[in-house]
C-alpha cells in the first residue's frame, strides 16, 4: 500500500497523479510496493545548470521524484538541497505547493557557482540524522558535471556507506561528456575495500531531460535501490 493514497494526490495535487500511477508501475516491478523510505532531492545550482532551470528540466525532475516520494513517505514533502560552491539552500518541495515551487526557490538564491557534492551530502546526511528517520532513505542527486573536489566526494560516500542513505546520481548533459567520468569512478568504488555496501547508482538523463520518459526515469531511479536495500539489511544498516 501507498504511503498517500491515490484520492489524496488527486486532492492535493492533481498535476501529479500520471506521475503517481506512473512511480506505481515501477514500485512494482522492482519489488518495492509497500516500501517506505524518505525521499531527498539535490539539485546542482552551479553556473552551468542555468540552462536547466530555464527550461524547467528542474521543476520536472522535482515533481516526479515528489510522485515517487509520495508511494515511499506519507508527509506529502521532499527535503531539497541546492548547491554549488556552498550550500545556497535546504528547502522543501511539497504536493500542496509544488507547481513553480523551483524556480521560486532558485530565484532567491542569487550567485551559482562551483560544484562541490561534499558539502551538499554533509547537508543531507545532518538533515537525516536530525529528522530522526527510523525509514531508509533514497536520495536523488542531480548534477551536470563533477565535483570541485573529487576527493571530498569520494571520501563522503565512503563514510556515508554505513548509513541508511543510497544516494542515486542522476546527469544532466551529454551522456560522453568527460565530466561524468567521475561519477562512473564512484559509482564502482570498490565493496568492502572502500565501502560497507554499494549505496550508489548512476545514470544519465541526457542533455534534454525531460524528455526522458516517466516510466524510464523511474526504472533508473530505482534500478539499483532494491539491491542496496537487500545488502544494508543484511549488514543492520538497514532494519526490518
Amino acid at each position: 500500500m501507498a504511503a498517500i493514497s491515490l484520492s489524496k494526490v488527486e486532492e492535493t495535487a492533481p498535476a501529479l497523479v500520471d506521475l503517481y500511477k506512473s512511480a506505481a508501475v515501477s514500485l512494482t516491478k522492482h519489488q518495492l510496493t509497500g516500501e517506505r523510505a524518505a525521499v531527498y532531492l539535490v539539485v546542482d545550482h552551479s553556473g552551468s545548470m542555468r540552462p536547466y532551470f530555464r527550461d524547467g528540466s528542474v521543476q520536472a525532475l522535482a515533481d516526479r521524484v515528489l510522485g515517487l516520494s509520495a508511494h515511499l513517505d506519507d508527509d506529502g514533502r521532499v527535503p531539497v538541497v541546492f548547491f554549488s560552491t556552498g550550500i545556497d539552500a535546504v528547502s522543501e518541495i511539497a504536493l500542496d505547493d509544488h507547481e513553480g515551487r523551483v524556480a521560486r526557490i532558485a530565484t532567491g538564491l542569487g550567485h551559482m557557482g562551483r560544484t562541490n557534492y561534499h558539502l551538499a551530502m554533509d547537508a543531507v546526511i545532518d538533515h537525516y540524522l536530525d529528522s530522526g528517520a527510523t525509514a531508509p532513505a533514497l536520495v536523488v542527486f542531480q548534477t551536470d558535471g563533477g565535483p570541485t573536489s573529487k576527493l571530498a566526494a569520494e571520501r563522503y560516500l565512503c563514510k556515508a556507506s554505513t548509513l541508511p542513505l543510497f544516494w542515486q546520481f542522476i546527469g544532466f548533459g551529454d551522456p560522453g561528456s568527460r565530466q561524468f567520468d567521475f561519477l562512473r569512478t564512484l559509482d564502482e568504488l570498490p565493496v568492502p575495500a572502500r565501502r560497507t555496501v554499494d549505496n550508489a547508482g548512476f545514470f544519465h538523463a541526457g542533455p534534454h531531460p525531460r524528455a526522458v520518459s516517466d516510466a524510464d526515469l523511474y526504472d533508473r531511479l530505482l534500478g539499483e535501490f532494491p539491491r542496496w536495500l537487500r545488502a544494508a539489511r543484511a549488514r543492520g544498516i538497514v532494519s526490518g
